[in-house]
């Protein structure tokens, strides 16, 4: 004990307390709850029972008996739309400014800087925006559709369940959008500009650079974005709760808003720390795949 103490008094311990602070402060806030919710997937919870450690241990039947409900395979489709759709939607129109930023013209860093303003807004804020442009009588995208020729009436976008879903990743799309932006043209700074030169003296035209040197020397970049916007779109709650609360009739309702709704709405914490726990599970691949990307980067 003496030698402890000794060495973090003279400074060669120093580094170790450093990082055994933080650690241990992760593991109360965010470690001990985790095992938690984990533990409690496992277990038979109710609102009377919660406030005890010790319940009865059920094993897989809270697993089983997700898995048998008729809406849980609609909830996770939905789920894997908006999560495939967002993604897809925000790294496109990201990349896309990304490389129209890229060319570097009078005015690209201040207007690049106003992208992020979507990025810092909060999502129920966000979600209160959307609303008023998803609106069915007087929304402003019903209006600019209808003056394109695209629709010939209106779009009731968040009661309709044709488009309930469409509407809140319409709206995330425009949220994360900033984001892969940023990421994305940090990738493209990183890109020797002599390799380019060099490509346009042989010959090779804009897509075949893009396609044989863009790409290829941001591929650490965009595993990483894919891996962050999974992360990031699995944790998003405030534009269900704020634009169709998962309706009408659970044709917007998604793995995260379900969890919450079974636990506080319904009371039954058990199943939604089922859901949590199959979410996590997602969220740790996506984990490996963004280190694994960051590692690569470094390296390379």
């Amino acid at each position: 004990m003496r030698k402890i103490l000794s060495s973090l008094t003279d400074g060669r311990g120093f580094d170790i307390g450093l990082m055994a602070l933080p650690l241990a402060f992760l593991f109360v806030l965010s470690g001990l709850p985790l095992l938690y919710n984990v533990l409690m997937s496992f277990q038979e919870v109710d609102m009377f029972s919660l406030g005890t450690f010790f319940r009865p241990f059920v094993g897989f039947k809270n697993y089983v008996s997700l898995f048998a409900q008729r809406e849980t395979w609609p909830i996770l489709s939905n789920t894997a739309i908006f999560v495939a759709a967002s993604i897809a939607g925000q790294f496109v129109i990201g990349f896309g400014l990304a490389l129209f930023f890229w060319t570097n013209f009078p005015g690209a860093s201040w207007l690049r800087g106003l992208f992020l303003v979507s990025w810092v807004m909060p999502g129920l804020v966000v979600g209160a925006i959307w609303n008023l442009i998803l609106s069915g009588d007087f929304g402003v995208l019903n209006y600019v559709l209808r003056e394109a020729g695209v629709i010939s009436q209106n779009i009731f976008w968040r009661s309709d369940p044709n488009y309930s879903l469409w509407a809140v990743i319409i709206a995330n799309i425009w949220l994360g959008t900033s984001f892969n932006m940023i990421l994305l043209s940090v990738g493209l700074s990183g890109i020797p500009k002599d390799l380019y030169e060099a490509a346009e003296l042989d010959g090779a035209n804009v897509w075949q650079r893009f396609w044989t040197i863009t790409l290829p020397m941001m591929r650490s970049t965009i595993g990483a974005i894919i891996s962050l916007g999974l992360i990031f779109t699995l944790q998003q709650f405030d534009l269900f709760a704020a634009i169709t609360s998962g309706g009408p009739n659970n044709s917007s309702n998604v793995a995260q808003y379900w969890a919450w709704d079974q636990s506080f709405r319904q009371y039954d914490f058990a199943r939604g720390a089922t859901i949590s726990v199959l979410m996590l599970v997602v969220v740790m691949f996506a984990s490996v795949v963004y280190v694994r990307s960051t590692k690569q980067e470094v390296r390379g």
